[in-house]
């Protein structure tokens, strides 16, 4: 089997209206993103989601496209899909950084490699050690009334783990989370995400006031730039400490390991390059004693089938004490796929069918095509 042509397809997907989200990064009201279809000489074809944010990983659509097209492509042209580290290295060495771009290839190799063996990734990965993976859904920072309206609404269709963004203002951010800690009662799992949104010094005082309303975790509350800084407030706060924006790279993993910086690794394929590249950053965490969590950038359908497959795969994930931020196709007027996943309300069931499971529905492909300017003079 031999790749035959890589297709980068920019899309735009929006949130559905009362779900968009807000955090200390900005709004996100809709997702340009890129699938990722890589076509061989037998027939088969692989799928790829690139999750784009330029807030979050610095990269864009039309950047990723031309990536995709003018250096990555001609890298994999003739190769056998299923060699996945040798073509890992080969993409590597055309492109640096843009983790979002190489893992949307990486699982597209995945989800061939799969289909060519009748396997799931997740048996790829050596199979599930979990049947179901349990998600949580996400309040965006707003004000207090809006999110114990959404709180309601979570808790009404039967989730039972919530995470609440702070990060904006300390008043505001009490506000919020005392709101959805009323609604929620004291048995629902609440945790919090700053993205990096707080200073160490509010970040102490926050932490110390949120103590007493059983916070699950507590997610990036600082800046990323000084593993030291999260440590100090590791040993702060009774809350345990979750690295999400300072966690992309196998070193990165290292470094905070190493630091005793986090309680908890936010890891998911997007953020670290790839499916290979995520489970090696939970092997690091777990020789260090140190669990991780399934995170998020809003993926679609691709992107969230890949990260199914991945927590059910992994133990070193937690999803029994962290649930998953599998969600994404949720908050999105679509998912792009024939068949949706089967996300919720508690857990989150993989699909049956080889490779990441998943199958685009080209109506919707088509209808969702990103229609801009600089997409049209991408072709």
């Amino acid at each position: 089997m031999k790749i035959t042509r890589l297709e980068a397809i920019p899309v735009n997907v929006p949130l559905i209206p009362e779900l968009t989200t807000k955090t200390a990064h900005g709004e996100h009201v809709d997702s340009p993103y890129v699938i990722v279809r890589i076509h061989t000489d037998s027939g088969l074809t692989g799928l790829g989601e690139a999750t784009l944010a330029a807030r979050w990983s610095g990269e864009t659509s039309p950047g990723c496209v031309a990536v995709l097209r003018g250096l990555v492509e001609p890298v994999l042209l003739g190769e056998d899909p299923r060699n996945l580290t040798r073509l890992r290295a080969k993409v590597d060495s055309v492109i640096r950084h843009n983790p979002f771009t190489r893992a949307a290839v990486e699982m597209a190799l995945w989800d061939l490699t799969g289909k060519a063996a009748g396997l799931s990734v997740c048996q790829l990965l050596g199979g599930p050690v979990r049947d179901k993976v349990p998600m949580k859904m996400v309040i965006g920072g707003f004000e207090p009334e809006k999110a114990a309206s959404l709180a309601k609404r979570f808790l009404a269709q039967g989730i039972r783990c919530l995470k609440v963004k702070v990060g904006l203002t300390e008043e505001g951010d009490m506000a919020r989370f005392q709101a959805v800690r009323e609604v929620a009662g004291p048995s629902i799992p609440i945790g919090i995400d700053a993205n990096c949104g707080w200073d160490p010094a509010t970040a102490r005082r926050m932490l110390r006031r949120l103590e007493p309303l059983n916070v699950l975790f507590a997610e990036q509350p600082v800046p990323t730039q000084d593993s030291a800084a999260m440590a100090e407030l590791r040993n702060w706060t009774t809350i345990p400490i979750m690295a999400d924006e300072s966690i992309f790279t196998l070193a990165d993993a290292w470094q905070l390991t190493v630091a005793r910086a986090a309680d908890v690794l936010a890891v998911y394929p997007g953020k670290h390059g790839g499916i290979a590249a995520t489970a090696e950053i939970a092997a690091v965490a777990k020789s260090a004693g140190i669990r991780c969590a399934m995170g998020s950038n809003l993926e679609l359908g691709v992107g969230t089938a890949a990260m199914l497959q991945v927590a059910a795969a992994l133990p070193g994930i937690d999803s029994e004490t962290y649930p998953a931020d599998l969600l994404g196709p949720l908050y999105h007027q679509t998912d792009l796929l024939k068949q949706p996943l089967s996300l919720g309300p508690e857990a989150a069931t993989l699909p049956d069918a080889p490779g990441l499971g998943v199958e685009l529905d080209e109506d919707l492909l088509e209808q969702y095509r990103d229609q801009s300017e600089v997409a049209r003079a991408l072709g």
